[in-house]
């Protein structure tokens, strides 16, 4: 397998707070540059090799001159495995599932609001989609590795093994016949949406329980996938928290 690298000061810090380096690569050039000193700590703490080149040479290595002085070597992408993720989820969770994202950095950006939003992990197909490479690393920005990431080689077999560990899907379609806000997305969840040309394929849109549509106004048709993701996974939270409080009230109230 061919090891992947990562560029720039911002990608590179956060690639170091999620433990994705295996070596920092600093140009000799931008040595005293103060945003370096950071790095440099975080690598030291983590006893990561720092290799050291000239900035030509470093631009080589990572095929671009605009790497800002700092580059990395990434360790290998921790997938994880499905069937262990259902036996710790125990029918309980809320889940993303990617059906066939083909644009990175739309990728990284879902990968993002899946950890603010408090997933338990994203499901993604192995074919047809974009993999978890160099590109979307960066744009998650640390949270490809701290997200738990299960790649599946058959999505429709995976989407009736969560339902029959009690999971519910939620498909998002501009035809879907309820609205987002009208859900119960309290139960154990999984939301399901599709790829940026085509949505949501025919087997997996057969195997959601629900379809559900984002409203909305203007002449506007649809969402960008990674910002339609934001908004449904982040509407499922604040149902959950909502919930999670009102039953702690409950609670405190009976004792």
């Amino acid at each position: 397998m061919t090891q992947e690298s990562l560029y720039g000061i911002h990608a590179v810090d956060a690639a170091l707070d999620a433990k994705e380096l295996l070596e920092l690569w600093v140009a000799v050039e931008r040595l005293t540059d103060r945003r370096m000193a950071p790095l440099l700590q975080k690598a030291a703490a983590q006893a990561l090799p720092v290799r050291e080149w000239p900035g030509a040479l470093l631009s080589q290595r990572l095929h671009t001159d605009k790497h800002q002085g700092a580059g990395g070597l990434l360790r290998a992408f921790p997938e994880q495995d499905f069937g262990a993720l259902l036996e710790r989820l125990d029918g309980r969770g809320f889940l993303l599932v990617l059906d066939g994202i083909l644009d990175p950095r739309n990728l990284g950006a879902c990968l993002r609001s899946a950890e603010a939003a408090g997933v338990d992990a994203v499901i993604l197909p192995k074919d047809n989609a974009c993999p978890v490479n160099a590109t979307v690393r960066k744009a998650a920005a640390g949270s490809a590795s701290r997200v738990p990431v299960c790649v599946v080689t058959n999505l429709a077999r995976t989407l009736s093994a969560l339902q029959e560990r009690g999971f519910w899907l939620v498909g998002m379609a501009r035809e879907g016949e309820q609205s987002l806000y009208e859900l119960d997305l309290t139960m154990p969840l999984a939301m399901v949406l599709g790829g940026e040309e085509k949505g949501l394929r025919r087997l997996t849109r057969e195997h959601c329980d629900y379809l559900a549509q984002i409203p909305m106004a203007g002449a506007i048709e649809s969402l960008n996938v990674s910002v339609a993701a934001g908004v449904c996974l982040f509407e499922a939270a604040r149902q959950r928290r909502s919930a999670s409080t009102a039953r702690d009230a409950g609670q405190e109230k009976s004792a």
